[in-house]
C-alpha cells in the first residue's frame, strides 16, 4: 500500500470517529424535543363502565397529541362546589388545560364568569357562554328526550301512565331531555310523572306500586344513565315486575345497559358516541394550549337504539370502539 493510500485511510477513519463524535453530542442530528402536554379530565364517577368509550377516544388522541391525561373523580356524585374547586386546584397544579361535564350548567356558569382561569377549558354535554371555554362537545338533550317520547308513543298504551326517573332536573343535560320527552308525550296524550331521586329506595317503591291490585301498567323513562342502570337492575333483579312495567327506555350506552337491551330488560335508548366526545375534547384541548384553536361548539348527533339495531354495522363502531 502506497504512502498516499494511507493517509487516504487515515483521513477516512478520522472523519468516521468525527462524524460519530458530531452525531452523538447532538451537533449534526438533533432530535426535535417533544413537548408533553398535561390535561386534567375531572369525571364524576371512576367506573370503567360508564367511562370506557370515552377513555377510549381521549387515550387515543393523546397519543397522538401527546397529551398526558389525569382523570380526577368527584368525591360525591353532584358536587358542583368540589368540582370547581377541582378546577382550580389542577390548574394551580400544573394542568395545561381542563376538561369537564358541569354538574350544574346555571352555577357553573356563574362561578366562572367571577373567577380567572389561566388555563382554558373544554366543557362537555353544555353549552357555557365564557372566554375561557374554548371548546363545548355538546349533545342536545331536548331532541334526545323528543326521540324517548316518539319511541314511547310509538309503542306504549295512552291509557298507561310514563314515570319520568331522574337524578335531579338541575343536574347535566337531565332538565333538557325532560323537556323534550314532556312535550312530547304531553301532546300525545300520555300523563307524565316526574321522579327525582331522594334515596336507593325511590325507583324500588314506583316500580312496587304498580303490582298493587288496581293500579294498571306504567311505562318508565330514564333521564339520565344512572337512572336508567338503577332501574333496569331492579326490573333484572325480579321477573314479577315485568308484567307491569310495559318499557323502559331511557338515556345511556354502556356496556351494561346494552347487554340489558339485548336482554329485553330495556325497550330502547338514546345515546351518541361517547368515543368521539372523548377524542375531540382532547384534540381541541391541545389545539387550545398551543393557540391554534378559536373558541368552537362541536354539536355530536344522538341516536335511539332498540335490539335489533345492536347488530348494525351502522352503530357498532360507536356502540364497541375497538382499543
Amino acid at each position: 500500500m502506497s504512502k498516499n493510500e494511507k493517509m487516504l485511510w487515515a483521513l477516512s477513519a478520522c472523519a468516521l470517529v468525527l462524524l460519530f463524535l458530531m452525531s452523538s453530542t447532538n451537533l449534526i442530528i438533533k432530535e426535535k424535543k417533544v413537548e408533553i402536554h398535561p390535561i386534567s379530565v375531572i369525571i364524576e364517577d371512576s367506573n370503567d363502565d360508564f367511562y370506557g368509550n370515552f377513555r377510549k377516544g381521549m387515550d387515543k388522541a393523546a397519543l397522538e397529541y401527546h397529551a398526558d391525561i389525569s382523570f380526577i373523580t368527584l368525591y360525591e356524585r353532584n358536587d358542583q362546589e368540589q368540582q370547581l374547586e377541582l378546577v382550580n386546584r389542577e390548574i394551580k397544579d400544573g394542568a395545561k388545560a381542563v376538561i369537564l361535564t358541569p354538574v350544574n350548567e346555571r352555577e357553573t356558569i356563574r362561578a366562572l364568569d367571577r373567577t380567572s382561569l389561566n388555563s382554558p377549558l373544554v366543557v362537555l354535554g353544555s353549552q357555557v357562554p365564557n372566554e375561557i371555554v374554548v371548546a363545548n362537545v355538546a349533545v342536545d338533550g331536548y331532541e334526545m328526550g323528543e326521540k324517548l317520547g316518539n319511541a314511547v308513543a310509538a309503542h306504549e298504551p295512552r291509557e298507561n301512565p310514563v314515570y319520568l326517573f331522574t337524578d335531579g332536573l338541575e343536574y347535566g343535560l337531565n332538565l333538557r331531555v325532560y323537556d323534550g320527552v314532556r312535550t312530547v308525550l304531553e301532546q300525545a296524550g300520555f300523563t307524565c310523572t316526574l321522579v327525582e331521586r331522594q334515596d336507593g329506595d325511590t325507583y324500588r317503591g314506583v316500580i312496587e306500586e304498580t303490582v298493587y291490585p288496581g293500579s294498571g301498567r306504567a311505562a318508565i323513562v330514564a333521564l339520565d344513565t344512572p337512572s336508567l342502570g338503577e332501574a333496569a337492575q331492579i326490573l333484572e333483579d325480579s321477573s314479577v315486575y315485568h308484567q307491569y312495567i310495559t318499557g323502559l327506555y331511557g338515556v345511556g350506552g354502556t356496556t351494561a345497559l346494552l347487554n340489558q337491551l339485548d336482554q329485553g330488560i330495556i325497550r330502547g335508548l338514546v345515546t351518541y358516541n361517547r368515543y368521539d366526545e372523548g377524542y375531540l375534547s382532547v384534540e381541541r384541548a391541545v389545539e387550545a394550549i398551543e393557540g391554534s384553536r378559536q373558541r368552537e361548539q362541536i354539536l355530536l348527533d344522538s341516536y335511539y337504539i332498540e335490539k335489533p339495531q345492536l347488530r348494525d354495522k351502522q352503530y357498532e363502531k360507536m356502540l364497541y370502539p375497538m382499543d
